[in-house]
This record gives C-alpha cells, structure tokens and sequence, in this order.
C-alpha cells in the first residue's frame, strides 16, 4: 500500500486479519481437542462452577438453542455432566468434568503455542506498540 491508509481499508484489514487468526487457533485447537467455542464454555464453568444453561448462555453471549446444542456435544464427549438444580427440579445445572478440565487446561495450552508462533514473530518493540494500538481500538469500541 502507498500513500495515506484510510480508516476503512484499516478497519477491512484488521477484521480480516482478527478472522483468520481466530481460524487458525480454532483449527489447530480442534485438531488436539475442543473447539474455541467449546473452550470457551468450559472456561466459564471452570471459572464458575455449576450454571443453568442460560446463565451460560448469558455471560457467553449467545442463543440458548446454541449453548444446548454445544452442552449436548461436550456432554456426549464426557467434558460437562447435568445435574438436577436442587432449587428447580425441571432445570438443569452444567459442571465441568475432571475430562473437561485436563481437555480445557490441553486446548489454553495449544491456543497459548499458536498465539506465541503468530505474534512471536514481532520483537518486544513491535508487541508493546501493537498492544498500544489495539488499547485505543478498544476504547473506540
């Protein structure tokens, strides 16, 4: 690119750029384990302990058919176990299974190599300069 950047050709790049990144760290998380999506939802109940599936379905920021959906497969692969809710016999509360945490501290561990092979490729410099730049994204947003 020559000349001036414009705002709009930044803001294109930068999704583009924010899309394949978060692509490849899902596709290599996936290879090993859970879904970036799936990792997600187990790091809430790690950090939360037992929920209603709308409560995770709230702080994921998601569609309850979405978080049941996604329950159901981590269910199946032995990640999360449903519970009765001792205070609502008709709800259901999610928890982590001790498979679902060794595969969630797994996948932080692949997200955390993959991140360290695309942004160690900047030097220190370039790192504080880039967290400064996506600083004031942020608050713009």
């Amino acid at each position: 690119m020559s000349g001036t950047v414009t705002p709009e050709e930044l803001g294109m790049r930068f999704l583009v750029l924010s899309h394949r990144v978060r692509r490849v760290v899902d596709d290599r998380m996936t290879e090993r384990g859970p879904s970036l999506a799936r990792t997600k939802l187990l790091r809430v109940l790690a950090e939360q302990g037992r929920l209603r599936q709308s409560a995770l379905a709230q702080r994921l920021d998601l569609a309850a058919r979405t978080v049941t959906e996604t329950v159901d497969a981590l269910e199946r692969d032995g990640l999360v176990a449903r519970t009765p809710d001792p205070a609502d016999r008709r709800a259901k509360l999610v928890s982590l299974t001790d498979e679902g945490s060794a595969a969630l501290d797994a996948a932080h561990g692949t997200g955390e190599q993959v991140l360290r092979e695309i942004f160690g490729a900047l030097g220190p410099e370039q790192r504080e300069t880039l967290a400064g730049l996506l600083g004031l994204i942020d608050r713009a947003t």
